[in-house]
């Protein structure tokens, strides 16, 4: 899907999780369906499993259940979540038909050393994922923050115009910053089932 970015109406579906390491069996991954004018008209939410790999399915499953034909763009938090569940960036664009871009806030030299050391038994295929996801790009954004990004389905340009759409002030565009807390909130809450829970 091509993202016309100069249009003032663009959605965004951002998403980001919250667990709590050591405890949670599984992370609570908040979905936020946010226009360029900064409105809310969406969200969703599931689990994931810690130290899964089911990441890519379970936002799938989830952009699906929304059922909006209206969102040109996903943003997520990161490709590496909930304690390494290596989301496969080119499988979801792919599945959603939707251009994304991955954000992420500071310099790193990799995870691959982490794989091997933590998950002696499918490291091999966390890596190939990681490596297939490609290298984040520095984009200087209009509040004057530097973010990492790898964007998918759209030119660095056309990303950086995004992001600087969706991002009010600081480093983190809002509906990632919403998305999060609204995850942190329902894992507070430790409600009993949140898998499928959709709403618009």
């Amino acid at each position: 899907m091509r993202v016309h970015v100069h249009k003032k109406a663009i959605r965004a579906l951002g998403l980001s999780e919250s667990f709590v390491k050591g405890v949670s069996e599984s992370s609570v991954l908040a979905g936020v369906v946010m226009r360029a004018d900064m409105v809310v008209d969406g969200f969703a939410f599931c689990t994931v499993r810690v130290g899964g790999m089911d990441a890519t399915e379970r936002i799938i499953e989830m952009h699906r259940a929304l059922e909006r034909g209206d969102i040109n763009v996903l943003l997520l938090n990161g490709c590496v979540i909930s304690w390494y569940n290596v989301i496969d960036l080119h499988q979801l664009a792919e599945a959603t038909g939707l251009a994304l871009i991955c954000v992420t806030y500071e310099e790193s030299e990799g995870l691959e050393g982490y794989f091997r050391e933590n998950f002696p038994d499918d490291w091999q295929a966390r890596v190939e994922v990681y490596r297939r996801n490609g290298p984040r790009t520095p984009m200087k954004l209009r509040t004057g923050h530097v973010v990492y990004a790898r964007p998918l389905g759209l030119t660095e340009d056309d990303a950086l115009r995004v992001l600087n759409k969706f991002t009010r002030d600081g480093a983190v565009p809002e509906p990632l910053r919403v998305a999060r807390l609204l995850a942190r909130a329902l894992m507070k809450s430790t409600l009993p089932s949140l898998s499928g829970h959709t709403g618009n």
